[in-house]
């Protein structure tokens, strides 16, 4: 596995970082008024912990798949399809500028929820079970959405590495992913109250700009899997598989 493909993996670490339950969430228990470090910690390592364990079934289901997919691979079929999928990933990316999308976010109660959700792990009433009830939620709802963690599973899987370096690697990218949390938790460990208005500032910056985030990675990713397909088939005048 070269340099850059390790670069490529933190980089997309970094970018789940930013998902609302590695980082939004935490925020919020951060900025509550009777925040518990234990309990915000209690809820990183259960979602880290999550998607490692996630990993690990996707990447054994994949090493299973190598060779079938292999085969799979060189059909102008898989192209086509592969094709269509990242020209409606690229198209679907503007969803939020449309007038459905825009009309949809501005009836959408899931703050509420959210705000629901905070008082049952950090409010007065909160228990460890409802910690990792509420970390394990997150994990099942985001993960289907989070690109940059399932194309990292795929690089990971296809590398070179032995199965346990492939599990270290999978547990050093869950470590990024929840790095930037646990730097605000020591921070507001370390600086109680000081940091609590900077807090609250992040917080309000990643409410309306994390989805946006999300959607830039589809069409990003779309734009990426419709070039590689179209140039397998030669659409730009290379030679098609």
């Amino acid at each position: 596995m070269t340099l850059a493909v390790i670069a490529g993996l933190a980089g997309l670490a970094l970018v789940d970082s930013t998902s609302i339950g590695t980082l939004l969430f935490p925020i919020w228990m951060l900025t509550h008024p009777s925040v518990r470090a234990g309990r915000v910690g209690l809820y990183l390592a259960t979602i880290g912990g999550f998607y490692w364990v996630l990993g690990l079934a996707l990447m054994a289901g994949a090493s299973a798949l190598t060779d079938h997919w292999a085969a799979i691979g060189e059909s102008d079929v898989t192209n086509w399809v592969q094709l269509g999928i990242g020209v409606a990933m690229l198209i679907g990316s503007f969803w939020p500028d449309t007038p459905w999308g825009k009309r949809r976010a501005a009836t959408s109660d899931s703050g509420g929820r959210r705000a629901q959700m905070r008082e049952r792990v950090v409010g007065e009433r909160s228990t460890a079970s409802a910690v990792i009830s509420v970390a394990l939620l997150s994990g099942l709802i985001e993960a289907a959405s989070m690109l940059p963690y399932i194309g990292a599973i795929g690089l990971i899987s296809t590398s070179d590495l032995a199965l346990p370096a492939q599990a270290g690697l999978l547990l050093g990218y869950v470590v990024v992913m929840c790095l930037p949390a646990l730097i605000l938790l020591g921070l507001r460990v370390g600086f109680a109250d000081r940091v609590a208005p900077t807090l609250e500032r992040i917080e309000a910056w990643l409410t309306r700009h994390t989805g946006g985030a999300i959607w830039w990675v589809v069409g990003i990713l779309g734009f990426f899997l419709a070039a590689d397909a179209a140039t397998r088939l030669g659409l730009f005048g290379a030679t098609g598989g």
